[in-house]
């Protein structure tokens, strides 16, 4: 059966999110979460607002996956030294390790996702993908 790329990116993501989900919940982490982990160990301390652009949710939804992530002890909130009007979050050395547990599993899920392929065809899907998502108005922060 010939699917249509939509089709395709749809299936896998579906798979992916499903295989994964045991470990998120092994770490104690939901759908979503790990982005906004991420967006902290690559930028360091972040505004909610970079938060909810990186993410690329509302402001307040990032407020409602900040709670249980900071009562969890993944991150921490406080004001900013730059501009007292804004918010800082940070992760913990728990969010670190949680965050670097996570990077390892999906490391190992991706390569047995792209088994087969050459450097040269993920760095060509890599690039495809990346060109899709730009060219419906995403942007990579």
């Amino acid at each position: 059966m010939e699917y249509a790329i939509h089709t395709l990116l749809a299936r896998t993501a579906h798979v992916q999110q499903n295989a994964m989900r045991p470990y998120l919940q092994k770490l104690g982490l939901t759908t979503g979460q790990p982005k906004v982990l991420r967006c902290l160990a690559m930028n360091g301390p972040c505004s909610q607002r970079m938060l909810a652009d990186y993410c690329e949710v509302d402001p307040a939804v990032i407020c409602r996956m900040l709670d249980p992530l900071e009562r969890s002890g993944f991150l921490t909130r406080k004001q900013s030294q730059k501009d007292r009007r804004q918010g800082e979050v940070a992760l913990t050395e728990k969010g670190k390790a949680t965050f670097a547990a996570w990077e390892e599993e999906y490391e190992k899920f991706e390569s047995r996702m792209l088994a087969g392929f050459s450097d040269e065809e993920r760095k060509a899907l890599a690039g495809f993908l990346k060109r899709a998502y730009r060219n419906v108005g995403g942007r990579l922060l």
